[in-house]
């Protein structure tokens, strides 16, 4: 007696359907597994979902690009990566007193931004009028620091290298506090008394045709003043920002003090690490 074959059904038969039942476990199967996909790749996904930190990236990407293109196009001016290194590191440090100031006081403010031979900028998105001039001030105080302390290394050592550096920090810096429009020192006028705005225009014109530009120093100024002029204009007329005239009279007492002392800081550097070059 041997085992037989169950019997088959016909070929045109039809196929059996899943029972309502069998449906809903195959499906519950499904969710299941994809629940336990997710809460394994949960971290990932996250990730992937929040973009927050793709942006950021990109920013300190375009932070440091532009500040590798600087020291290039400085190499490339000043006839040497060493010098252009340290020139480039100078600007960062006078912006980080720009952006740390805001930073402590709670104000939303980019990385600093470099823009190949025309210096680098920050830029804060709100803060009060005492809060901006503080941060203005801040940024000619750091660079001035950094220019302090080229200035000292280079009396220790007697390498005049760093003298150098040191007088091409004062320089911009006190360039900086010149109370034109664009600059920080404009900046810092137009918090005290816009008015102040007018002194400018003297020095702008005596620095021009007393200190003497090669035509890419030239093409600077023209840019300042392409932006400073319609504020002239706009001030002449007695349009002044209301938010340059909110601060109190202490604290403008002590910005104008800081001010002036920060200007008086420039010049002696600036005269000192000249002769000691020349010495």
């Amino acid at each position: 007696m041997h085992d037989q074959d169950p019997p088959q059904p016909p070929l045109d038969a039809p196929a059996e359907r899943p029972s309502p039942g069998r449906r809903a476990r195959t499906a519950g199967g499904v969710l299941v597994g994809l629940g336990l996909l997710i809460a394994k790749f949960k971290t990932a996904l996250l990730l992937l979902l929040n973009f927050k930190w793709i942006f950021l990236g990109s920013k300190v990407l375009l932070s440091f690009g532009s500040m590798f293109f600087s020291v290039v196009l400085y190499a490339a001016l000043f006839g040497g990566w060493k010098i252009a290194i340290v020139f480039v590191l100078m600007i960062l440090v006078h912006e980080l007193g720009h952006y740390l100031t805001w930073r402590n006081f709670g104000v939303p403010v980019n990385l600093p931004m470099f823009i190949p031979g025309l210096g680098a900028f920050v830029s804060s998105h709100g803060g009060t009028p005492a809060q901006n001039l503080a941060a203005a001030i801040a940024g000619p105080l750091f660079g001035i620091a950094a220019a302090t302390t080229c200035w000292v290394y280079g009396l220790q050592t007697g390498q005049h290298f760093w003298i150098a550096c040191a007088y091409i920090g004062f320089f911009i810096n006190f360039f900086n506090l010149m109370p034109i429009p664009m600059l920080d020192g404009g900046a810092i006028a137009g918090a005290l008394d816009a008015r102040l705005w007018f002194l400018g225009i003297p020095i702008f014109l005596a620095y021009m045709f007393l200190v003497g530009f090669s035509p890419f120093g030239l093409i600077i100024l023209l840019l300042i003043a392409f932006n400073a002029v319609p504020r002239w204009i706009a001030l002449w007329r007695g349009e002044i920002d209301p938010r340059a005239v909110r601060l109190t009279g202490f604290q403008r007492a002590i910005g104008g003090l800081a001010y002036l002392g920060l200007i008086l800081l420039g010049i002696a550097g600036a005269a000192a690490t000249n002769v000691a070059q020349r010495g």
